[in-house]
């Protein structure tokens, strides 16, 4: 007791002798340093009315002194009183108060649970205060207002669930005003407290597939450009894509997104919109899709909507249309978008029994993402399809059937997708019953283990096996 008396005292002394101090200086005298000295921090130039400091300049000094130092020592009950004073008579002073003021009233709650949400509006007070006369940062100089609103609503849902309209609103604000850069935290609690709307009945299923396509294209932002978080936005990404699901039925999709193309046919961004998310949830044999797809390349043709219509045209069975769009997406794609229209065009082509064209579309698939295993899984399929045109006997009818495993066994070590491990894995025990047997293999006078080199279209080098 007697050392907070002392520190009290000597604080005291300390404020009095620097009043007396600025006071004392010429006007030309009073420079930021001073104020720095007892501040900690160079003064903002701030928005809104009445003088830095307050009616009563001396008083604020002192009771803002007081409260830091205390602050600084960790005794937020002795900072609490004076901080207040602060916060109630110079909110100018500095946008500490503010920050501290977050930690100050959550302290509150963690002392006295039962007066627990008289203390959430306190903290929500603090909140915009801190927007009303610190909507700059005061070291960029740029608006911080969506960045408040985001921590803001973070701290309401977790401390008042049941405040989720209010959240939604403030959520929405915030990452309206912070777009690219809006905190992963925020994005996670405001498809939350869409989801919440819905589920309390204050909001159709649009609403959450609007937010949800608000929030995957900066989701999507973030993980290609923001290195240093890039894995925070993954682990969103998943969240996000989990709690969706529910809603993302082809069903619902197509009759929210029928009216609004109804109602503006023409809305390039609304039609962008639409062809994405249902390309993404593959709600690709419908009307809409098509529809929307083919406004949209006549409108705004573009290397994706070649590659959308391509997709198009591919699922309904339209071949030489969709060769034809997918060619001209490939050329002028790039990347995986790129890697898309080859394993595509490959895909197309095997269907039209075109080996050879098929093979090298996913062999240039496979050169651009040389981690996906699809690419070989399908060069396998085109093989095993080809066994029995590429021989003329019990033996070399069956051979094309080894370089089929051969690439089911790449695709499965290259691929860390737990689903392509899986449909290799498959084939891979299924053909391997197509393998020559023992006897034909000791009849065309070779073993197991030794090098062959299956021929017809396919040449490629592999090694003699029995079936098993």
């Amino acid at each position: 007791m007697m050392k907070k008396l002392l520190v009290k005292i000597g604080l005291f002394l300390f404020i009095i002798i620097s009043i007396v101090s600025i006071n004392a200086l010429p006007s030309f005298a009073k420079s930021n340093e001073t104020v720095i000295l007892i501040f900690g921090e160079t003064p903002e130039i701030q928005k809104g009315n009445g003088p830095k400091y307050g009616q009563d300049s001396a008083k604020c000094v002192m009771e803002l002194s007081l409260y830091r130092e205390f602050f600084r020592q960790k005794n937020i009950a002795d900072a609490i009183k004076h901080w207040r004073w602060v916060f109630n008579n110079c909110p100018l002073a500095t946008q500490n108060t503010y920050i501290d003021g977050v930690k100050i009233v959550k302290y509150l709650i963690s002392k006295d649970k039962a007066n627990k949400l008289k203390y959430v509006d306190t903290l929500m007070m603090v909140y915009d205060q801190r927007i009303k006369y610190f909507p700059d940062n005061y070291k960029t100089k740029k608006n911080q207002v969506g960045y408040i609103l985001g921590r803001k609503g973070v701290d309401l849902i977790k401390l008042n669930p049941g405040k989720y309209e209010e959240a939604y609103e403030i959520f929405k604000e915030s990452v309206d005003l912070e777009g690219n850069n809006s905190k992963s935290a925020v994005l996670v609690y405001y498809f939350r407290s869409t989801i919440k709307l819905v589920e309390k009945g204050k909001a159709g299923k649009s609403l959450v597939v609007e937010t949800y396509d608000q929030i995957s294209d900066i989701v999507d932002f973030n993980i290609a450009n923001n290195l240093k978080y890039s894995k925070e936005f993954i682990k969103v990404q998943e969240n996000i894509e989990q709690t969706f699901e529910p809603y993302a039925s082809c069903e619902d999709l197509i009759s929210i997104y029928s009216q609004k193309f109804s109602e503006t046919p023409e809305n390039i961004d609304l039609l962008r919109k639409v062809t994405k998310i249902l390309d993404k949830n593959d709600c690709l044999d419908n009307q809409l899709f098509f529809d929307v797809t083919e406004i949209l390349h006549q409108l705004d043709p573009t290397p994706k909507s070649a590659f959308m219509m391509g997709k198009m045209a591919m699922k309904k069975g339209m071949y030489e249309k969709a060769v034809k769009y997918l060619s001209e997406a490939a050329e002028l794609l790039d990347g995986d978008a790129q890697a898309d229209s080859y394993l595509l065009l490959a895909s197309i082509l095997y269907k039209q029994k075109d080996f050879p064209a098929a093979r090298s579309y996913a062999l240039k698939a496979a050169k651009i993402r040389p981690g996906d295993g699809r690419p070989f899984l399908l060069i396998g399929d085109i093989y095993a399809t080809s066994a029995k045109s590429c021989g003329s006997n019990d033996l070399t009818s069956r051979v094309a059937y080894w370089a089929a495993v051969d690439k089911y066994v790449k695709a499965k070590s290259i691929d860390k997708d737990v689903s392509i491990k899986e449909d290799a894995l498959k084939k891979i025990s299924m053909y391997s019953k197509q393998f020559p047997n023992s006897e034909t293999i000791f009849f065309y006078n070779l073993k197991e283990g030794d090098p062959y080199k299956v021929e017809c279209w396919i040449n490629e080098n592999t090694i003699v096996r029995a079936a098993k």
